[in-house]
């Protein structure tokens, strides 16, 4: 199911009926500012697992979710000071934090080291479906192949079919991935330059 919305002002109705979706264990591939990104409800095992085989992902290596704002992301992860400040000036943006996640976090979305990649991206699209479904949806991108992401919703529509339960078509995205950082004890690591700015770890 191909689905337009408006990525100015996403209308209440459609967002509410991905979301019924996603609340019923399914795969929405939605825009974000940096790719398209495969999610699903954080706290649906079946449907992570969906997720997982869709992509032939090694269940060793987690996938992020996002939040929809700060306060969302204090109740799954641990949040210093520090990080709190640091990512109140860079977000929302292309940025995944790595922080500890909480007990609020599913195992399987955390590393043997107990830590999770966090994302609010600059997209109102992304974010009103968390906020509608009232916790984080996991995201990896909407990958062709080869380090390849696709752009175009119709084209991510044909390619994955039946696999996914809906594609939002939310106009262009910057096909850059995002930045990440670690922020784990306070000590900020570039782990990957990308579309956000990152001198301010440098």
């Amino acid at each position: 199911m191909l689905v337009s919305i408006n990525p100015q002002n996403p209308q209440v109705r459609l967002i509410r009926k991905v979301v019924e979706l996603l609340q019923a264990g399914g795969i929405v591939v939605y825009p974000t500012d940096t790719y398209y990104g495969i999610g699903c409800d954080l706290l649906n095992p079946r449907a992570i697992e969906r997720i997982y085989q869709l992509k032939r992902r090694d269940r060793s290596k987690p996938f992020s979710f996002i939040c929809s704002d700060l306060t969302n992301i204090s109740q799954y992860a641990k949040v210093s000071n520090y990080a709190y400040r640091t990512m109140k000036r860079l977000l929302p943006g292309p940025y995944t934090f790595i922080l500890e996640g909480s007990k609020l976090v599913p195992k399987i979305m955390l590393t043997k080291r107990k830590t999770a990649g966090i994302r609010v991206p600059d997209n109102a699209i992304c974010l009103a479906l968390v906020g509608e479904l009232g916790h984080p949806i996991i995201t990896t991108s909407a990958m062709a192949g080869e380090g390849e992401g696709f752009h175009d919703a119709s084209l991510i529509h044909d390619h994955f079919g039946r696999q996914v339960d809906a594609v939002i078509e939310g106009g262009a995205v910057s096909g850059e991935p995002s930045s990440v950082v670690s922020l784990i004890g306070d000590m900020p690591e570039i782990i990957r330059r990308g579309a956000g700015d990152v001198s301010l770890f440098e």
